[in-house]
This record gives C-alpha cells, sequence and structure tokens, in this order.
C-alpha cells in the first residue's frame, strides 16, 4: 500500500492492481498539475506528496484527491485531502473549489489512470 510516482499512462491491469492493494473501491492520489505527475496509492496523501516533492515537485503544485475508478464518469474524483490546505498560497480549503485548478487535476489524472471514455 505505498504510494508510486506515475509519471505514464499505466494499464488498466496496474491500475485495478492499485486499486485492490490499497482501499479496494478508491485510491488517494497526490497530482503536480506543473510537472503532470501524479503519485498514487498509500494511506495518506501525504505520502504521495512527500515522494512527489522529494523527486522534484513544490508542494504549493500538488492537490490531493481520491480517485473512484469505477464511478461515472463525473463522480470518479473528489477533490478533498488535508494537504490541499496551503495557507501560504491562499488556499485555507481541504476541498478544492477553483474550477480551472479542477480541470488541471483531471486532465491528469485522464492522460495517466483513465480518460473519461474508459471504465475498470
Amino acid at each position: 500500500m505505498q504510494a508510486q510516482i506515475v509519471k505514464e499512462k499505466i494499464s488498466k491491469e496496474e491500475l485495478s492492481k492499485i486499486m485492490r492493494d490499497n482501499y479496494g473501491e478508491m485510491v488517494k492520489v497526490a497530482v503536480d498539475v506543473k510537472r503532470g505527475v501524479l503519485a498514487v496509492g498509500g494511506e495518506w496523501h501525504s505520502e504521495g506528496d512527500e515522494i512527489l516533492n522529494q523527486d522534484g515537485s513544490s508542494r504549493e503544485n500538488v492537490w490531493g484527491i481520491n480517485f473512484y475508478p469505477w464511478k461515472p464518469t463525473g463522480k470518479r474524483i473528489e477533490y478533498h485531502a488535508l494537504i490541499n490546505l496551503k495557507p501560504s498560497v491562499g488556499h485555507t480549503e481541504m476541498e478544492i473549489l477553483d474550477s480551472e485548478l479542477k480541470q488541471e487535476i483531471k486532465s491528469v489524472i485522464e492522460k495517466l489512470l483513465l480518460s473519461d471514455d474508459e471504465t475498470l
């Protein structure tokens, strides 16, 4: 149940295995919107945040989500995580409400995990 960095699209089989090894129906994801990479897995979003930081990401660009690949397209991403509290950049909520930022995160998810037209 360790977080791992994803820089290239993973297969549906690999995503299914990650899901089984973590929470089953959901997986924690930390997304670096500037670099277009993510960390998937782990018990906490902070684990993904940490390994992305060690890989060269800046915390101000890393956002946490919960990903539910078996849900319908519009309900797969939950934009809520403790790592989203970033008072230094003016973000004082755990939930991401900014539609532009949500779209950036969704784009990385679609590119590396599962696009809107794919299902597990």
